[in-house]
């Protein structure tokens, strides 16, 4: 009986292949819980970064808290508004990147890429070791051992992400939802507080309040802005990961970006709010998050709940960069700035080669930190803002070429108020770029600063060699018609056997002559094998001739080389092709049983001749 389709020419298969391709996609649900966790994330870290820095002014300074979160949130609002005008501009994904690209020139976009790589690959070290903190606060007898926790949570989201970005989000799903309920609990009930239920977090704990200060300066907002901003990293991920959405994408992104900048902005000023209606001051060894914990639930298990679910939030907010960083590699090897290798998609959907690379160099920071999060923390978010400040500058030029095309036909309605919105929001994120890499610079601010031209300098190298292959190769340009020439096959031989028939039969097959070659050495020994093998020849008599190869040195794949050079050369209209006969084990275990003669020739020929290599795989059934 036949399958009807809706596609009159499509196959049950192409259907069964569609729709196990779009399967392994995000919903809008699923995708905030794989590519927002490092936004909603920083609420742990976002309000108290504030804190601390207005905490300098003493309490004074503190009650500016809600109106530095407030400019957040407007700033939030912004970036939500530009990225999801991204999201429909640039449905390949790419963010700042594809913006860039499109707008600004491809120099521009590298630097965008860049910081986008660099913050993608902090965020993962940077979420780890601050999840794994959490834990060793609650659990001191574990703190000597928080780098191998780190690499084993590292492995363990490396491992879930490629199985997949969906399999991913389901897993994520749970924590994500716990820890935003409680959030959001904690703020609801602590707004019909008149004062803080427990303090017991801070009892013998130092405050890191200042007692000398006398008033708050401009400067000091401008840092407490900066610091703030923290909590916006990862609002850009979605923007990136656009492709790993189900039909339709762009509605489904955006409607994932909005949520995410509702529920973020909700409770950054719901924080906020409660920060300073209970009068926080910010003390040493205790988060603001477990502060306002205690103030509002009590300590009770409530307490308990939110430590936990903010410790396994932090540590698996790491997938954001699991989500958008393969997204990135793939959009940058396509446009020949990174080996095509990164461009592959295996099974599920899953950038394999991104997913690796980005777990590899995490595992060396965080070996080079030590597991440490205070030596990581002054690298992270300047990437992020810089990457912001080039995608708001692109989509002010995007709608100012829209309004030019869309002149002939009235003008394009909206583009006034659409540009002055990325504007404002290029020169804010400009400003917290400025400010954040100089306050930070000292502290490990510059390595960002250096290794962003590096890596530029990397994608500009990559581009350069894949456009020297493709004009050797005639890329683009229409290549002469095929025609037959005359080959010569010459096959290394060291005895006679069942191998050395089967690479005979096939070297016939594929040239015009065939030619076995051995290899003598002046060593008494070798001497007679050859003897050995050239009175066996002869009784044996293939058809084929044995051209002995005498060499002074113990060499095999030099003294080979050599050879096919002198044919190539006697005979420049033949094509050389050297065939390796080699054994198929049984079991995989005894490939190392076997001598690797035929790597060592293969490695030689390829490097000194310009002949074709085939290596026969003769299976040991």
């Amino acid at each position: 009986m036949p399958v009807l389709t809706s596609d009159p020419g499509a196959t049950p298969v192409d259907e069964e292949l569609s729709d196990t391709g779009e399967r392994h996609r995000l919903t809008a649900l699923t995708g905030l819980a794989a590519l927002s966790l490092d936004a909603m994330a920083s609420v742990a870290y976002g309000p108290e970064a504030i804190v601390l820095v207005l905490a300098a002014a003493g309490a004074h300074g503190l009650g500016f808290t809600l109106p530095v979160t407030l400019a957040i949130a407007a700033l939030l609002a912004v970036l939500v508004a530009s990225y999801r005008q991204v999201i429909a501009a640039f449905p390949d994904g790419g963010g700042s990147y594809a913006v860039a690209r499109t707008h600004l020139g491809a120099r521009t976009s590298l630097v965008a890429a860049a910081s986008l790589v660099l913050d993608y690959v902090l965020n993962v070290a940077v979420a780890v070791t601050a999840g794994v903190a959490a834990l060793t606060s609650a659990f001191p007898v574990l703190y000597d051992d928080r780098l191998w926790l780190c690499l084993g949570v590292l492995v363990l989201i490396t491992a879930v992400n490629l199985r997949g970005i969906v399999e991913s989000a389901r897993m994520f799903i749970v924590p994500t939802v716990v820890f935003v309920g409680s959030v959001l609990v904690l703020i609801a009930v602590g707004l019909f507080r008149s004062g803080p239920v427990s303090t017991a977090t801070v009892d013998g704990h130092a405050s890191a309040l200042a007692d000398n200060a006398t008033g708050v300066g401009a400067l000091l907002l401008l840092k407490a802005f900066a610091s703030g901003c923290a909590a916006l990293t990862g609002v850009e991920a979605i923007a990136n990961g656009v492709p790993s959405f189900r039909v339709p994408r762009v509605r489904r992104a955006q409607r994932a970006e909005v949520a995410l900048g509702a529920v973020l902005g909700v409770m950054l000023i719901g924080l906020s709010v409660l920060i300073s209606r209970f009068h926080l001051q910010p003390v040493q060894g205790v988060t603001v998050l477990a502060q306002l914990a205690d103030a509002s639930l009590g300590h009770n298990w409530a307490f308990y709940v939110i430590q936990f679910a903010t410790m396994i939030l932090l540590a698996l907010s790491a997938n954001t960069s699991f989500g958008g960083l393969p997204v990135l590699l793939k959009l940058l090897a396509r446009d020949n700035y990174l080996p095509h290798v990164f461009a592959l998609k295996a099974d599920r959907q899953v950038h394999r080669h991104g997913v690796l690379a980005l777990a590899a160099v995490s595992a060396a920071l965080l070996v080079f930190s030590g597991g440490d999060t205070n030596t990581l923390v002054p690298l992270f978010a300047i990437g992020v803002f810089v990457g912001f400040t080039i995608a708001q500058v692109g989509m002010v030029r995007h709608w100012l070429l829209e309004r030019r095309a869309g002149a002939r036909e009235n003008g394009s309605p909206g583009w006034r108020g659409k540009a002055l919105l990325n504007g404002c929001g290029a020169g804010l994120t400009g400003v917290a770029t400025v400010v954040v890499t100089v306050e930070k610079f000292e502290a490990g601010a510059w390595l960002v600063v250096v290794a962003l031209p590096l890596l530029v300098a990397a994608f500009v190298a990559v581009h350069r060699a894949y456009g020297r292959i493709g004009e050797r190769l005639g890329l683009g340009r229409v290549p002469e018609p095929p025609h037959r020439e005359r080959s010569l096959v010459i096959v290394p031989v060291s005895s006679l056997s069942r191998l050395t028939s089967e690479a005979l039969t096939a070297a016939s097959s594929l040239g015009d002559e065939v030619r076995a070659v051995t290899v003598c050495h002046p060593d008494p020994e070798d001497r007679t094998a050859l003897h050995a093998l050239e009175r066996a020849w002869a009784e044996w008599d293939p058809g084929v001739p044995l051209v002995r190869l005498s060499w002074e040195r113990r060499s095999l794949g030099r003294p080979i080389a050599a050879y096919v050079r002198e044919a190539a050369a006697a005979e420049p209209a033949t094509r050389v092709t050297v065939l390796i006969p080699e054994t198929e084990p049984e079991r995989l275990w005894q490939r190392l049983l076997q001598n690797q003669r035929g790597a060592v020739v293969a490695h030689a020929v390829r490097r000194e001749t310009d002949a074709v290599i085939c290596r026969l795989r003769f299976r040991l059934l």
